[in-house]
């Protein structure tokens, strides 16, 4: 029989697998608390870091319907759940494991999709959501701008040729002959 204190456990940490969008497991042997902490306040508020047993993790995990992650569960291990942008949590991770080696990247899951840990990497690398949903809005300014160009483009030109021929008639048609009448 279960203790009390484990399933209260087992609950908790499925419930952050149900309302996170990612959750990336890691190894941590070998970082002290202070290090830990700093990990977890780099992370903001985009991502939860927790430490938990292995057992449980995957048993929740389980419970929870992911099913992917159950061969990163051996030795050390923790996971941050991410309720924000997964691509600044990877970067967080990515980041924060290049100062402090003692953390590993095992892989992941997002939306439901595994990841291995060059998948989380390659997550990384990208640019953030806003980033990208700006240089989204710049490309559709510029093509909408080309395009309003492209349709006054024959109006000006009609406009300058009626311009110029009002001019010349009002110069009195210099160079031209004057048109035949007809008798």
């Amino acid at each position: 029989m279960a203790s009390p204190d484990k399933v209260a456990t087992v609950a908790e940490i499925k419930e952050e697998f149900q309302n996170s969008t990612a959750a990336v497991v890691t190894a941590y042997t070998g970082l002290s608390v202070a290090q830990l902490k700093n990990l977890r306040r780099s992370l903001g508020e985009n991502a939860q870091y927790r430490v938990a047993k292995n057992t449980l993790t995957k048993i929740a995990a389980n419970e929870a319907g992911v099913t992917e992650l159950d061969e990163f569960f051996v030795g050390s291990t923790a996971v941050a759940f991410v309720t924000g942008d997964p691509v600044e949590a990877a970067k967080s991770l990515r980041d924060f494991a290049k100062d402090n080696p003692q953390l590993v990247i095992k892989g992941g899951v997002l939306e439901g999709k595994a990841l291995s840990a060059d998948d989380i990497r390659k997550l990384a690398d990208l640019e953030s959501r806003e980033v990208l949903l700006a240089k989204l809005a710049g490309g559709m300014k510029a093509s909408m701008a080309k395009a309003a160009a492209t349709f006054q483009a024959p109006l000006s030109k009609f406009v300058r040729t009626a311009d110029a021929l009002r001019s010349k008639v009002e110069q009195g048609g210099a160079g031209t002959p004057a048109p035949a009448e007809a008798e």
